[in-house]
Parts: C-alpha cells; sequence; structure tokens
C-alpha cells in the first residue's frame, strides 16, 4: 500500500473517530466504541470502517452499526469540513471480528488465571 493511501486510512480514522466520539449526541453508542481500521479504496469512492466494542455484546454493537449507517450523511458532512479529498467516499460500517475474538481470548484466560489460584 502507498504512502498516500496510508495517510488517507489514519486522516480518515482518526477524523471519523472524533467525530462519533465528540458531534454525535446519539445516546446508542457506546463510549467503549472505537474505530480499529478504516481502508479507502485507490480512487477514493468506498471507505470500509471496522467498528469494535471493549465488550461481550454482539447485539449491541449490530445496533451501534445501523445508527452509525442511518447517521452516514451527518458523518459525511462533519467529515467535508474536516478532510480534502478527491471525493468524498460511501462509508460502509463493518463489525471488526478479529478484536471481539481477542476480547473473548482474554477473558478465557482471566478465567483460567483464577482456577490455577
Amino acid at each position: 500500500m502507498s504512502i498516500r493511501f496510508e495517510r488517507a486510512n489514519s486522516e480518515l480514522q482518526r477524523c471519523i473517530s472524533d467525530i462519533i466520539q465528540n458531534k454525535m449526541n446519539d445516546p446508542r453508542l457506546n463510549p467503549l466504541l472505537y474505530i480499529s481500521e478504516v481502508n479507502v479504496t485507490p480512487d477514493f469512492r468506498y471507505c470500509k470502517i471496522k467498528i469494535a466494542l471493549d465488550s461481550q455484546k454482539e447485539g449491541e454493537l449490530e445496533q451501534i452499526i445501523k445508527v452509525l449507517e442511518k447517521s452516514e450523511g451527518f458523518i459525511k458532512r462533519e467529515l467535508a469540513t474536516m478532510v480534502n479529498m478527491p471525493h468524498l467516499p460511501k462509508l460502509q460500517f463493518i463489525i471488526d471480528k478479529g478484536t471481539a475474538a481477542t476480547v473473548r481470548i482474554n477473558e478465557i484466560l482471566k478465567t483460567l488465571n483464577k482456577e490455577e489460584k
């Protein structure tokens, strides 16, 4: 991946995270929500955003994805004021399965440590 796309991905991740955490006043958004990865296509038309949550509530994360999908217009409007890009990409929010697996493994390891003591 070129440096241009890496910079674009990191800047989009920073800006979208700021918008979700500071500018959206939806009570359904969990404060433990974070963006784990952003991938923009080479033509800057589409952007996949992986969303993770520091809990095991799968249903809650699916509800948050729906809220973010409905708020795409607001997020894009705020993003337009923050970044200068050739095109504002279509945002696609995805649940980050890798982070959920990591949280689950950590919980299992915690229970193993308690059993040894």
